[in-house]
């Protein structure tokens, strides 16, 4: 029924336009008590041996909504009752910005992929944290807040402009992550490098260690995929050394190899995303995985369309896992569609839960 109306409908409106009506529907019956009831009871049905439990917190399930969909925590409990287990807010920078000029979503649906230049369009770290602040939850389920920074901040002034949204945002994050791998914010991916990451996550954990005194927030870095194989091994050290508690890999890529959508859209510029993106995201899982165990918990994110991906994943490496762009051509059922298949993997695995599973593969590869 969806891929229908995704057919007939929406692939004739603009992008941008087709989020904000599907966004606005998804608010709307979050709103009604009777409704929002029965939309979770059958699009959020819960299996107890998919519970998971990552940075010290519990989840009905490892499976999320990434960064992007939900830039101004507006709908948090609408995407728990469509069956994420927690979801990522942001990327919400320092100060509030427009992002880019507009055409800035394109659909790329031979690829099943998006390309996005939306530049962090979002209402700022001080209104979405008094939006969070006042915010009665309707649905228990973990909030992730990813930061980024204002495009105006040059870049010697990005730590100060990471500090202003951490001291903002981190009481109200069950974990949050520093976005450095978004390609539409000019000079932003240079931060992935050592020298410049070092500095900048050790000012992020000291402005929420001084905001937060009663518990630790959790600290995520988010990474591209287009990194070379040296430089993820440069980020993981760094967050060894540094004690993050975890990585989400990946981000959006600039590549465009081996597509089949036509020029016009190929060859916009911005961050591609979906499933072209899955050999790559999870070839870096597994780098990091091979690389700090389980020392670090891993998000896998990129290309995940359905619960063989996701179980992919976790047989990689990811404790959790996130989706965004198949939400866009699958729909409402696509969450309960993750879970049903994952715990049906599981069930008919030699593991006895979804922590067990998690680098199952990786571990063998290296024997």
């Amino acid at each position: 029924m969806y891929k229908l109306f995704f057919r007939l409908f929406f692939t004739r409106m603009d992008p941008e336009q087709a989020h904000h009506l599907a966004f606005r529907w998804i608010r709307l019956a979050a709103r009604v008590p009777v409704l929002r009831t029965f939309l979770a009871a059958a699009l959020a049905p819960r299996y107890k041996e998919l519970r998971t439990e990552a940075f010290g917190l519990r989840m009905h399930g490892p499976f999320g909504l990434a960064a992007g969909f939900d830039k101004n925590a507006v709908a948090i409990d609408g995407m728990a009752m469509l069956g994420f287990d927690h979801v990522e807010i942001g990327t919400v920078t320092g100060e509030p910005q427009p992002g880019n000029p507009r055409k800035r979503l394109f659909r790329l649906v031979q690829d099943r992929a998006l390309i996005n230049r939306m530049g962090f369009n979002n209402d700022g770290s001080a209104a979405v944290a008094a939006r969070l602040h006042a915010r009665v939850p309707v649905f228990r389920t973990v909030v992730g807040v990813n930061i980024g920074k204002t495009k105006v901040v040059p870049e010697a002034e990005a730590a100060a402009d990471y500090v202003k949204s951490t001291e903002r945002l981190a009481r109200h994050a069950d974990y949050l992550v520093v976005n450095v791998s978004s390609p539409n914010t000019p000079g932003l991916r240079n931060l992935q490098a050592t020298e410049s990451l070092r500095p900048l996550l050790t000012a992020v954990r000291e402005a929420a260690d001084r905001t937060v005194t009663d518990r630790r927030v959790p600290l995520l870095v988010k990474i591209a995929p287009d990194l070379a194989d040296e430089d993820v091994d440069a980020v993981a050290d760094l967050a060894v050394e540094l004690g993050l508690d975890g990585i989400i890999a990946t981000n959006t890529t600039v590549a465009r190899e081996g597509l089949k959508s036509p020029a016009r859209l190929t060859g916009e510029t911005g961050g591609l995303s979906g499933a072209p993106l899955k050999e790559r995201s999870l070839e870096v899982l597994r780098r990091l995985y091979a690389r700090v165990g389980d020392r670090i918990t891993l998000v896998g994110v990129g290309g995940v369309e359905n619960a063989e991906d996701a179980w992919q994943r976790i047989l990689a490496g990811a404790t959790l896992v996130q989706g965004y762009s198949a939400f866009v051509y699958e729909g409402p059922f696509y969450a309960r569609a993750v879970h049903k298949g994952l715990a049906a993997r599981l069930n008919a695995s030699p593991y006895a839960t979804l922590a067990e599973a998690v680098g199952a593969d990786t571990r063998k590869a290296a024997v």
